[in-house]
């Protein structure tokens, strides 16, 4: 979104590979060093490390308009690397997800909500995905009084999304009904509820598994899934490439996610909603969560009243092709850019990015970690 807009961009941030990444959609990133998954004190020692290197890190870079810092770590970096850069560099805080330790009663939530509100007390504007965050959240916990700017987990279109486009339903033939659940596998609980479903149903449903499984929730997830008869992970896929096509092959999309039940989970807007939508899919959600407070209200989708077995069964056991096509003509009804973000979009967030800066030519901003943009005038 950012280059679409007229950014220029330098990237630095951490990885979790044991060997450096030479470039990332085409730009050599700041490496600032290898960060474990679930692993809170040792993310925590390589932010200590990076805020001690970061000035020779970055002694190459060109001083930039403006930091995006993508995270709370990166946020403390942010900062450490506007001393390097020169006090007037603004910094924007993207927040996409509350996590669950600065949501704790304890000693260390009340320490890291602490050092969230000392290090955002003067940034220029937060960025984040879901209102539910700024509801459940940021006002409540008092954590930032920056202005707020909701920029969704939408599909990027690069070309403009025409209101009156719609698409011929070409879900494959049924049954079995395939349900689709792609990204970030991490919810033990979703695969559980999954797999006692479809063998209930036996055959009559299939679950299509597409991403990268978070082996650190559940190490055993492909003896599981080889285990199930009608379970299948088809790997990782390639976004936008691969988009279209993989939600063609399933009738259904998993919007549900137990991960961080009662907070995260409850309150995030995911990815999967928006692409499923896009293409044509119809969205299964939790009907208490945000994302089935949206889908009412959009009057689409399948909205479970609970997580069980029953519960899968009652809204989604007797379907039939009439039913499905007339939960499917509701998605492709809606307007696309319900679901999709395309340049004008880019356009307008890089000049909101622009009017926090003093600069009005060039800019700069961040991708895995903090980062910074340069704006051509011209474009």
């Amino acid at each position: 979104m950012l280059r679409a807009g007229g950014a220029r961009i330098t990237l630095a941030g951490f990885r979790r590979t044991s060997s450096p990444i030479a470039e990332v959609e085409g730009l050599e990133p700041v490496d600032l060093g290898l960060t474990r998954d679930g692993r809170f004190a040792q993310r925590l020692g390589a932010v200590a490390k990076a805020a001690m290197s970061i000035g020779a890190k970055l002694g190459v870079v060109p001083r930039p308009d403006l930091i995006i810092a993508r995270n709370l770590e990166m946020l403390a970096l942010a900062r450490r690397a506007k001393q390097v850069f020169g006090a007037s560099v603004p910094i924007v805080y993207e927040c996409l997800d509350i996590h669950r330790l600065v949501l704790r009663n304890d000693l260390i939530g009340r320490m890291l909500r602490g050092a969230e509100r000392y290090l955002a007390r003067d940034v220029k504007l937060l960025v984040t995905s879901s209102p539910a965050f700024i509801a459940n959240y940021f006002k409540p916990f008092g954590q930032i009084v920056a202005p707020v700017e909701l920029i969704e987990n939408k599909y990027f279109d690069t070309m403009p999304v025409s209101a009156d486009h719609r698409r011929e339903d070409d879900s494959p033939v049924a049954p079995p009904w395939r349900i689709g659940w792609f990204g970030a596998l991490r919810c033990r609980r979703s695969l559980e509820l999954l797999a006692e479903f479809t063998r209930r149903q036996n055959g009559r449903f299939e679950v299509v598994l597409r991403g990268r499984p978070a082996l650190s929730e559940f190490p055993d997830f492909h003896a599981f899934v080889e285990a199930e008869p009608w379970l299948s992970f088809r790997g990782p896929y390639r976004n936008p490439e691969d988009m279209a096509a993989i939600y063609r092959e399933v009738h259904f999309s998993w919007a549900i996610d137990f991960f961080e039940q009662g907070q995260n989970s409850e309150w995030l807007l995911p990815n999967r909603l928006y692409e499923g939508c896009r293409f044509g899919a119809v969205p299964v959600s939790m009907a208490s969560t945000e994302t089935g407070r949206f889908l009412e209200r959009q009057d689409i989708g399948v909205l479970l009243a609970e997580a069980t077995p029953e519960g899968l069964d009652t809204a989604l056991g007797r379907m039939g092709q009439e039913r499905f096509g007339t939960l499917k003509s509701r998605v492709l009804a809606r307007n696309p850019r319900t679901w999709s973000y395309d340049r004008s979009d880019c356009l307008a967030f890089v000049d909101k990015l622009r009017g926090l800066t003093s600069v009005r030519g060039t800019f700069a901003t961040e991708g895995p970690g903090i980062g910074w943009l340069r704006m051509d005038k011209s474009r």
